[in-house]
């Protein structure tokens, strides 16, 4: 059974550079912004770029974050997620179904262009959650 990391996903409504790159300079760590282009496939973030996922590891903590989905603009307290991330993909398909009982699916668990599969939903109390299997 692979571990599970959690983690705060932040729907940053276009600001997740500025957000991250501030994050990152307080914080240190490693940080690495994601833009999908054209075709639907994942790319480092240029300057104009909308970012997709942002990501930075700093001394074991984690934080992810993006610009949000245009079909999806939160209000304040809904751009907020508990991430659940790992390599088991049966353990988190697990923990998604049983999350997603009661609630509303936003994204089923999909493949994304950088290779995990991601699905988020609100669960029955209100809280948003991002379940993503990484690759290997």
């Amino acid at each position: 059974m692979g571990k599970i990391q959690i983690s705060p996903y932040v729907n940053f409504q276009g600001r997740a550079r500025e957000a991250m790159a501030f994050y990152h300079a307080v914080l240190g760590g490693n940080l690495d912004l994601h833009a999908i282009d054209e075709q639907g496939k994942a790319k480092p973030a240029g300057g104009g770029d909308r970012v997709a996922l942002a990501r930075l590891e700093t001394d074991g903590a984690l934080i992810l974050g993006g610009d949000g989905h245009p079909a999806y603009p939160p209000t304040v307290g809904d751009n907020l997620a508990i991430a659940l991330t790992g390599i088991d993909k049966d353990r988190l398909t697990a923990a998604f179904n049983g999350l997603a009982e009661g609630g509303v699916v936003k994204m089923p668990p999909t493949r994304q262009p950088w290779g995990a599969e991601v699905g988020w939903m609100t669960d029955k109390f209100g809280i948003n959650w991002t379940i993503a299997v990484e690759e290997e």
